[in-house]
């Protein structure tokens, strides 16, 4: 008999390696136990380092390019300002559940990202936190919905307004939202006995962004005896806690991978993206406004325009170009140049006080195998994430304090993490080099005998 699960991945989204590998390992004893007896190693994430597209990428083995997916929103047409949010219908690539089902296996996928609707699998699948609520359906078999709210009958999707400065209650739903997932988990291993089942926790990710201020004194605003100092390790731990109680219920054969999408720092300050593009005169708007304002909100000049931005954790770039955008300006035989004079000016910004910043631009295709959809012309990096892109325009500064989204402490970082054990086969310790989440699905592939495409971007580590 086959153990059940035979395997299992445990999906923390933007857990921090350098929490788990060195600052909280004497007290997280069930990872340590599965990074003591299997490999583990920080994982690079994509380009760039967010939730969407990042798993869709892990389960798929294809970049944001091949997907056509370069964020949360993404340009839905040639239209100037036409952003729509990629949920899982823009995911055209099977994942490692759907070539395992094939396969025979029975699965369980489970809150992860990119799964909003669900969709049919040999098994059962609970969609992710872009899911609007659990009233709509948000599992496959449908009936899943109706036995899961009978469980839990207050069932969460997400963290309600993470960034807020309600703290207690984020901390309190953050703790819920993570104790449902593995609730759940434990419920269908019991219940439905599945080959493979892998669920996701974005709580991490959400006390990450509240909390990480009063734990860091690198953060720009952290004092001494701050509320919530213990907030992120109390949840590592209880985290840690949970995989122990999950694991409880598996066979002891079953292989367990535990990994995480990107990691997390603290939040340094903002980039005004589109402040600079119009301090250089590169964006115009009809009318300035007084206060800091959405670019989507204002007017723009767009016959006086040649570049402008979207804000995030990253800044996305995009230029207005003759013949491709409705009231173009640069002329397609400039285009190249025009970009290189635009990178060097980008990677040419500076800190507050004048020292240099390390600034990355990304150019979509010589950083991906293909480039589908309307991708920008631009990702860029500030600080290696350390400061966010800030898209409003009205705050008259280039310089920001944080996020002008909500109350926000952290940032994305390039590197989440990988923690590997199959009982069968131990490796004791291994620590992995130059993995990446590409390399995932074509080593979970192999690893089990199931055919795979051939152009996949990942390798096949050694674990």
């Amino acid at each position: 008999m086959s153990p059940s699960p035979r395997l299992i991945i445990i999906g923390l989204d933007c857990m921090e390696p350098s929490l788990v590998f060195e600052e909280w390992r004497d007290d997280l004893p069930h990872l340590s136990r599965l990074m003591a007896q299997g490999s583990y190693g920080r994982l690079e994430s994509s380009i760039p380092a967010i939730t969407v597209p990042a798993w869709s990428c892990m389960m798929t083995g294809r970049d944001p390019g091949e997907l056509g997916i370069y964020g949360f929103r993404n340009r839905a047409t040639r239209e100037y300002q036409n952003m729509t949010i990629a949920d899982g219908r823009a995911v055209r690539f099977p994942r490692l559940w759907d070539y395992l089902g094939k396969a025979g296996w029975k699965v369980a996928a489970l809150s992860v990202p990119g799964t909003s609707p669900p969709y049919e699998v040999n098994g059962s699948m609970v969609s992710c936190f872009l899911t609007p609520s659990p009233q709509v359906t948000f599992t496959h078999p449908p009936e899943l919905g109706d036995q899961i709210r009978s469980w839990m009958p207050d069932f969460m999707m997400d963290v309600p307004e993470f960034r807020s400065e309600d703290k207690a209650e984020i901390l309190s739903n953050i703790h819920k939202l993570c104790d449902q997932r593995f609730t759940l988990a434990e419920k269908l291993i019991g219940q439905d006995q599945p080959d493979f089942l892998m669920l996701v926790d974005m709580g991490v990710d959400r006390i990450h962004h509240a909390f990480w201020k009063p734990m860091d004194p690198r953060h720009p605003d952290y004092t001494t005896d701050m509320p919530f100092s213990t907030a992120i390790h109390d949840y590592y731990c209880h985290v840690d806690e949970r995989v122990g109680q999950l694991l409880a219920q598996c066979d002891e054969d079953t292989a367990v991978l535990v990994v995480s999408d990107h990691g997390a720092q603290p939040l340094m300050g903002g980039i005004c993206i589109n402040e600079w593009l119009m301090e250089k005169g590169y964006l115009t708007l009809k009318e300035r406004p007084t206060e800091p304002t959405a670019l989507d909100k204002v007017e723009v000049d767009w016959e006086n325009t040649q570049v402008w931005g979207a804000g995030g954790y990253y800044a996305r770039i995009f230029l207005n170009v003759q013949g491709r955008e409705p009231q173009g300006t640069i002329p397609l035989r400039e285009f190249k140049a025009f970009r290189e004079q635009l990178i060097a000016e980008l990677e040419a910004i500076t800190f507050p006080d004048g020292s240099p910043m390390e600034v990355k631009a990304y150019i979509p295709q010589e950083t991906y195998q293909k480039v589908r959809g309307m991708a920008p012309d631009l990702l860029v990096y500030f600080d290696w994430l350390a400061w966010r892109s800030v898209g409003s325009v009205g705050t008259g500064e280039l310089y920001a304090k944080g996020n002008d989204t909500g109350p926000d402490d952290a940032n994305h970082a390039q590197y989440g993490l990988m923690i590997f054990h199959d009982p069968q086969a131990p490796q004791g310790g291994q620590v992995l080099e130059n993995s990446q989440l590409y390399d995932i699905l074509p080593t979970m592939l192999s690893r089990y005998g199931v055919d795979g495409p051939r152009d996949l971007r990942g390798k096949v580590l050694s674990i």
